[in-house]
């Protein structure tokens, strides 16, 4: 994580020097934050193997940038930022949480009421000091407060994504003990929620006190709350818990049916036990005295008369009554997933919101064993990622036939989608022309502004977009960002009615900030048989594997591979876009 630790440093010198208003240098930092934060390897490993050489070679790392990511492996410490973080002591990550305010409404909130925290303009806003201050007004002020108040309902947790990768790493670790004979993480990270509270292993071990020795000696603890025989308990750096618990072979599968939950879940499977005169607990399943059952999850609900349900869909949702009746549902997987469609590019040295070029995305995509990927520039509403008008489309196009035709002389079975993801403008019509939009193999479109429209507004808003005979696909539909803004006020009910008949496709959004739809609208969406997309929003080559959070979602919203058009062939992913 100590890449994520420097991109995190990078990204707030950005903050910095946008605040100062430096011309181009904040961009520099945040494409070096993008490219180190994204990368396979450990940047220390890359340091200690390749030198000052291989760091430079990093994407988006120059000279300069450089030095600084050396001297904080060096050293543990940037000076050029501790300056900064001295002339300005704000907690930038904490003020920038609240949606809408940037790093020079942070530096103007500072300078007339020194405000440093959320704390200090939590204070502010409701003392109604802030909405006097030039350039920001009453609305501001009201919408700020809103804000916090948002943050507030998701402290304490933190994005799957982010909290994966760790996750993982720290049951790999423990895996490779030979003490270690079961692993497994439980809970909300096993369900592949969108949010994560804290971590909970299982392992089953014959020498708990040597496991539990590697356990509270991990790399990156900050505290250790608890260390014992049967159950340990620390916390990382990066602020969440990890609890460790051992458990006997007998009991592994009730621990882990148990711990995985979800709580209403376990509520309804111990009332099923009862019923069949049994008990149901973490140590197992009981007749009287007599375990009957819980070495393996499995023979758990077999015994309750039911089929295992796949940990992601244990919510109470239904799945119980699909289980016990044996109707579940052959959920998507990640290798059902044949291609991309929505991925940003760096084009003839336009951001484009993507950091690679389309042969390189295209590379990468083959890479995942991928039939096709589909490039979805902004359009030239979004003058922040420098989005693409219609000629600019059109030049873009040729490029992509030029690859095609290349790979195609290669023998290569695959193929670069044109696409783009328009911007749904205030009336709800598009901003490129429907003589451009049916020169590409599809477009998708997407709210990128004027998120606090009132309710029957934003909702007609969408649904005439979908009423556009040459878009295909709404991307991000509800408009979420996780632990930073909620849904735009939207009927959802009756944009799904519109998505039927207008039969267009809904993104499942995978960035980790995003995943929208969320599980609850993806299996209304399933319910009313419209078709839905899995897409990364990939800005980076190496964001492609964010496919796997998506799939996550859709899962936790019952899709199977037949509702997913990206798990269809070429071919017939075409036929959707006719």
């Amino acid at each position: 994580m100590l890449n994520q630790e420097i991109a995190k440093i990078l990204y707030e010198i950005a903050d910095f020097l946008e605040m100062e208003g430096v011309a181009f240098k904040p961009y520099a930092y945040q494409k070096a934050a993008l490219g180190l934060e994204t990368l396979g390897d450990d940047i220390k490993e890359i340091y200690k193997k390749g030198g000052v050489k291989a760091v430079e070679e990093i994407p988006g790392v120059g000279k300069s940038i450089a030095e600084k990511i050396i001297e904080y492996l060096e050293t543990g410490k940037i000076k050029y930022y501790q300056d900064y973080k001295k002339k300005y002591p704000v907690n930038m990550a904490e003020l920038t949480s609240v949606e809408g305010l940037g790093p020079k409404m942070v530096r103007d909130l500072y300078k007339y009421l020194k405000i440093k925290n959320l704390k200090d303009l939590e204070k502010a806003a409701r003392a109604g000091r802030i909405r006097n201050l030039p350039n920001f007004g009453e609305t501001t002020e009201k919408n700020i407060l809103q804000g916090i108040e948002f943050l507030k309902r998701s402290k304490g947790r933190f994005l799957l994504g982010d909290i994966l990768p760790r996750v993982r790493e720290i049951e790999n670790n423990l895996k490779n003990l030979k003490e270690v004979e079961e692993i497994s993480v439980c809970g909300s990270v096993r369900r592949m929620k969108e949010t994560i509270g804290d971590v909970d292993f299982l392992v089953v071990t014959q020498n708990p006190e040597k496991v539990m020795d590697f356990f509270c000696s991990l790399s990156g603890i900050e505290k250790i709350w608890g260390k014992g025989i049967t159950k340990s308990s620390i916390r990382l750096k990066e602020g969440f818990d990890v609890d460790l618990r051992v458990v006997p072979r007998k009991s592994y599968g009730s621990a882990l049916q148990y711990f995985t939950g979800s709580k209403e879940h376990n509520i309804q499977t111990r009332k099923i036990a009862i019923e069949k005169g049994l008990k149901l607990n973490e140590y197992g399943v009981f007749r009287g005295a007599e375990q009957v059952a819980g070495k393996t999850e499995k023979e758990v609900y077999q015994v309750l008369g039911m089929k295992c349900p796949p940990p992601e869909i244990r919510e109470n949702r239904g799945e119980i009554e699909a289980a016990l009746e044996g109707k579940l549902p052959k959920l998507v997987e990640l290798k059902d997933i044949n291609g991309d469609l929505h991925c940003h590019i760096k084009w003839k040295g336009r951001w484009d919101g993507g950091a690679n070029t389309i042969s390189e995305m295209a590379v990468k995509a083959m890479e995942r064993g991928y039939e096709y990927i589909g490039i979805a520039s902004h359009t030239k509403f979004l003058k922040i990622e420098h989005g693409l008008d219609e000629r600019q489309l059109e030049l873009r196009d040729k490029e992509i036939d030029k690859l095609n035709k290349k790979f195609e002389s290669q023998g290569l079975k695959f193929r670069i989608l044109k696409g783009c993801e328009a911007n749904i403008l205030n009336d709800g019509s598009i901003d490129i022309k429907n003589d451009a939009l049916k020169k590409l193999d599809y477009a998708i479109a997407g709210i990128h502004s004027n998120f606090k429209m009132e309710k029957s507004k934003m909702t007609e808003r969408i649904i005439k977009a979908m009423k556009n005979p040459y878009i295909k696909i709404i991307s991000h539909p509800t408009g979420r960002i996780l632990k930073r803004r909620d849904e735009y006020q939207i009927d959802i009910e009756k944009i799904l009615r519109a998505a039927r008949e207008t039969k267009t496709i809904l993104e499942v959004n995978s960035y980790p900030e995003r995943l929208d739809l969320n599980d609850v609208n993806i299996k209304k969406a399933i319910e009313l048989g419209i078709k839905l997309v899995i897409n990364t929003d990939s800005h980076h080559q190496d964001h492609l594997r964010y496919m796997e959070y998506g799939v996550a979602t859709a899962r936790r919203g019952w899709a199977e591979k037949k509702d997913i058009i990206n798990t269809q062939s070429l071919g017939k992913l075409l036929t959707f876009f006719k």
